[in-house]
């Protein structure tokens, strides 16, 4: 399920035919994994919740995945889905549960043995009321039947398709214990920042600013893994010190594309670094313009095509992007083909009729050729997002739109957009999870409380996509569920509640010594059980 076909060739002919082999993380396989060593790899980022079964973002996911563990994981194998605390699940015809057979024999890192009372409280106080996606996937769950330690039944109050159950397993299923979070404020427990989980990994020690340090669970219930010491996550916000520290092999991973577009053709050539464009398939990101329909001259319907028509999408893939991503059309990416249509009116991008736009809705310019001002908070996560808030600002400048540019940490930017709302746009990108209930219908659903990060806190409430938002969720025929997705497309195109503008995955960079790498579609937010450094 690559984004694009031709990627990899891409790649290859910018880094040249001696790289493109390493590729693949299973070229530089062994035949006995080796045990011992520390994995040190580059974070640019340091949540201030690492609680995945309350934030299911992969900023979270890719130190908490180590430590906290999801019932199931995605898979290139079998039916895209490997067993974790679940190792099977089945669904009733009509939608109204599924059941789970829990792995036996695992224990928190604490000691206490995991059950099945642990997946009843999750899935009822944690998923349900307070994780920022599983309090829409399963907003109907009404109980968990436990009728032994090694059996889940989610019941749920209205038909609920279980195909999109399965798709939630990897990211929204992650499972805390009962017995440490019971009782207490889940949102303020301190286990949120020091982790407890059933995982190949243990939390021991993060220092801000400097690091996260996880180490070996010795009592791990898959037999002999993981086979590294410890990973040791490295806070390296700036991607120019990133490179460097590949380059020094002083860390051995920067995922997520931490290291710039840019450097990839020269550090692809370094002896001992490989760049790999597998593990990202599940994870497909969009860059999006957000915008805050509390500001009134952004209500207006005019406004919003007006700026989309600005944003010349052809020149963000190319320039900021150098090609390794797509133009998007709306809300669903085009290589979901259940889901996707082409039939949605994207405004193009033509300035000309921008300005008319703002001319009829108003919005004239002044005698400084200004016609108002906004401001615009460029996501901090990625180097790109950043890039795109540059550009952006020039591109609304050119039809008359001065956006004064606001910059924040990642702690000040969730505070700013997702609870205080002090924002006018803001560049975003959210993660399309393959399934649009997952992840994406909650950025148009409208009514969500303050305070739930990457949801719609723009102040859009239309009662027509709310109603398509809700049949859909309880349409367990999947034809009939990919035709209400097609006509929320189309009316997303009309509205442009978020401007859509492009479709993008990730690249690693790492040292050839570290094995296993991508071998799964959401491999950097998985668990790295089977990873391992070669001598």
């Amino acid at each position: 399920m690559e984004l694009r076909p031709s990627r990899r060739s891409v790649l290859a002919g910018l880094l040249g035919s001696s790289t493109a082999a390493s590729l693949p993380g299973a070229a530089w396989a062994q035949a006995t994994p080796r045990r011992g060593g520390s994995l040190i790899v580059a974070a640019d980022s340091e949540p201030r919740n690492l609680n995945p079964a309350i934030v299911a973002s992969n900023g979270v996911f890719y130190v908490a995945s180590k430590v906290i563990e999801p019932l199931a994981e995605q898979s290139y194998d079998g039916n895209g889905l490997a067993p974790r605390l679940a190792t099977a699940w089945h669904g009733s015809p009509d939608g109204r549960s599924v059941t789970f057979t829990l792995r036996p024999g695992v224990t928190w890192h604490d000691g206490r043995p995991f059950s099945s009372a642990d997946v009843a409280f999750s899935a009822l106080e944690v998923w349900k009321k307070l994780q920022n996606l599983g309090r829409v996937v399963f907003k109907d769950l009404e109980a968990v039947d436990t009728p032994d330690a090694t059996t889940a039944v989610l019941r749920f109050a209205k038909p609920t398709p279980f195909q999109l159950i399965q798709n939630a397993l990897p990211a929204l299923t992650a499972v805390v214990p009962k017995h440490v979070y019971e009782g207490s404020d889940i949102n303020a427990n301190p286990a949120n920042t020091r982790l407890i989980g059933t995982g190949p990994f243990r939390f021991v020690e993060h220092r801000p600013g400097q690091f996260y340090r996880l180490e070996r669970n010795p009592n791990y219930w898959d037999s002999g893994k993981p086979y590294l010491d410890a990973i040791v996550y490295r806070v390296l916000p700036d991607p120019g010190a990133v490179a460097a520290a590949i380059e020094a092999n002083q860390i051995q991973l920067a995922a997520f594309s931490s290291v710039p577009l840019a450097d990839l053709a020269r550090i692809g050539r370094v002896p001992g670094v490989a760049v790999v464009t597998k593990g990202y398939e599940g994870i497909t990101y969009q860059l999006t313009v957000e915008i805050n329909h509390r500001r009134k001259e952004l209500a207006d319907v005019r406004v919003r095509r007006a700026i989309s028509h600005a944003i010349d999408r052809k020149f963000v893939v190319d320039t900021v992007f150098l090609g390794y991503a797509e133009t998007a059309t709306g809300p669903v990416p085009k290589f979901d083909k259940q889901f996707h249509t082409a039939d949605v009116t994207t405004p193009g991008f033509d300035p000309r009729r921008a300005e008319a736009l703002l001319d009829e809705a108003g919005y004239r310019r002044g005698g400084d050729g200004v016609r108002f001002k906004l401001r615009l908070l460029p996501a901090p996560f990625f180097e790109q997002t950043r890039q795109f808030g540059d550009y952006l600002r020039q591109a609304l400048r050119a039809v008359g739109i001065d956006a004064e540019i606001v910059r924040n940490d990642t702690p000040g930017h969730l505070r700013a957009v997702y609870t205080d709302h002090a924002f006018d746009l803001t560049v975003g990108s959210p993660v399309y999870r393959n399934d649009p209930a997952i992840s994406t219908t909650i950025l148009y659903q409208g009514g969500l409380p303050p305070g739930v990060p990457f949801s719609n806190q723009y102040g859009y409430n239309d009662p027509q996509m709310n109603a398509l938002i809700a049949k859909a969720a309880e349409t367990v025929d999947a034809g009939e569920r990919s035709r209400i997705y097609r006509d929320f497309q189309k009316l997303a195109g009309e509205q442009q509640p978020i401007i859509h503008v492009a479709e993008f995955t990730f690249i690693s960079v790492t040292r050839d010594r570290l094995r296993n790498v991508a071998n799964n579609p959401r491999w950097a937010t998985s668990n790295w059980a089977d990873a391992w450094l070669a001598s």
